[in-house]
């Protein structure tokens, strides 16, 4: 098959940046790291420069490496001397379920992900980073109007985006929150990025901008010194690799728990014969229940063995070019902190506010950890060699999302787009939670074996997976996703 340069994301914008460096010239790694830098200009309230992240890549021929460069502990070089953190809580309301977040300078994580984007271009990229870098520019000038579902991240983290009077500015320019339709931009984050031409990352991490950011941390009890941010590294891993069916599947590898889920899931379900089941049925559905309840029923032995594991808002990038080089890519930046970096228009992470990644306690863990996460970026290798690219966001949904996806494709013989948007099911610990569109006599059996929470329409809870597969994919519509292949 001839595979043609391809891009599943979020965002059209970040789909199209990734597709138009790629007819540049550039490769697949140049096209995600394109479309990673303008993804913190078109999806703000879920990815930042200032957060986390793990890209996996296979080159054309063969290499496999997953770069991680999601979030360290902080503060080094403080000896334990800060008592009183700047650490307070938020409260979000998710369509009737309330959510308490912890913000301040205090909830930040050291900070991966431009350190990450520049390491992938500088080993695997072809194209000169000017050129890259030219989308996120454009649109951090120029400006994009806010859709749908980013207006409703930026309703949802109000308290969170506007804390500071820089967040005012960014995101509430004029006195109120941005709206859908209105013209979200962040100049400084575009003379940030052209700066960057020329001191590649260097100023962030230890030049003027890390010296000003270590001094509000200190005036501002924030945990984040300049130690911290001078020593952060990008880590080359060996993915996670296992079998589904008569494919290879590579997946993130420890600390990251998703992988070891998606593989426990998946495995759970290769006994079964779905040669005969169609969507929906109870002999789809009811196998994928047991392993969804098996795998969650697991996880406390899986986490103690991963450590402290990130489960917050994400979003996902597949990029494939037409050599056959591959990226899955996925990042974060929690709820963000509120806080944003002096003259940048970079808002970090607030990866020590999130509970559930800190079972010993907020700051008990010791400087310069790495932080475990579920996220997922993931590869499945198949007969034609155009393989599968996926990923999704959605926290502890992730595990549950994209082995649904991968079952419909592989087993059940959908094609990409439709199996993207079909419906999900995920076992909270407590109940089935279930999308609607599956047909009563399922439900009807679900019931008889879980507790059923059946909701009234789709929802972002579910994940948001997106992927490549030959010279299809989808876009997951949950989070208006969006998926181009260019023109044979």
């Amino acid at each position: 098959m001839n595979h043609r340069p391809a891009a599943a994301s979020g965002h059209p914008l970040v789909s199209r940046a990734a597709c138009g460096i790629m007819a540049a010239g550039g490769n697949a790694f140049d096209g995600a790291v394109a479309a990673g830098f303008v993804s913190t200009i078109a999806e703000p309230a879920l990815t930042s420069l200032g957060g986390g992240g793990f890209l996996l890549a296979r080159t054309a021929d063969g290499a496999e490496t997953v770069f991680d460069f999601f979030s360290n502990t902080p503060g080094k070089g403080l000896g334990g001397q800060l008592s009183k953190p700047h650490f307070f809580p938020v409260t979000v309301d998710f369509a009737g379920t309330r959510q308490d977040f912890n913000i301040g300078l205090g909830s930040v994580a050291v900070p991966g992900t431009l350190k990450g984007l520049l390491h992938v271009h500088r080993r695997l990229g072809r194209l000169d980073l000017a050129r890259v870098l030219t989308p996120a520019i454009t649109a951090a000038e120029q400006g994009l109007k806010i859709n749908n579902q980013q207006a409703y991240f930026f309703r949802l983290l109000e308290p969170i985006l506007t804390m500071s009077a820089a967040g005012q500015r960014i995101f509430a320019p004029g006195g109120r929150l941005l709206r859908a339709g209105e013209t979200y931009r962040n100049p400084d984050l575009a003379a940030f990025l052209k700066n960057l031409v020329e001191n590649p990352g260097d100023d962030f991490y230890s030049g003027p901008t890390a010296t000003a950011v270590a001094a509000d941390m200190r005036g501002g009890n924030g945990i984040l010194t300049a130690e911290d941010l001078a020593s952060f590294e990008v880590i080359e891993r060996r993915p996670l690799t296992f079998s589904y069916r008569d494919m290879k599947v590579i997946s993130n590898p420890p600390p990251s728990l998703g992988g070891i889920m998606i593989r426990a899931t998946m495995q759970g379900l290769e006994d079964t014969d779905f040669s005969a089941a169609t969507f929906g049925v109870p002999e789809h559905i009811l196998p994928l229940a047991r392993a969804l309840h098996r795998t969650e029923e697991d996880r406390a032995a899986i986490m103690t063995a991963a450590g402290q594991v990130c489960t917050r808002g994400t979003t996902h990038l597949s990029v494939r070019d037409s050599d056959g080089n591959a990226a899955a890519m996925t990042s974060s930046n929690g709820e963000g902190s509120g806080y944003i970096v002096p003259g940048c228009g970079i808002m970090l992470n607030n990866m020590m506010g999130e509970e559930d990644l800190h079972p010993g306690g907020f700051h008990a863990a010791a400087p310069g950890e790495k932080i475990g996460s579920m996220m997922s970026p993931s590869l499945v290798s198949d007969s034609d060699n155009g393989g599968i690219i996926i990923g999704s966001g959605g926290s502890m949904r992730i595990r549950s999302a994209i082995p649904q996806v991968l079952l419909n494709m592989i087993d059940l013989l959908i094609e990409p787009e439709k199996a993207v948007k079909l419906p999900r099911i995920h076992w909270d610990g407590d109940c089935m939670q279930v999308e609607p569109g599956l047909p009563p006599n399922t439900i009807a059996v679900l019931k008889k074996k879980f507790p059923v929470n059946l909701w009234q329409e789709k929802n972002v809870y579910f994940g948001g997976v997106h992927t490549v597969a030959g010279n299809r994919g989808g876009g997951d519509p949950r989070r208006n996703g969006c998926f181009i292949v260019s023109e044979p």
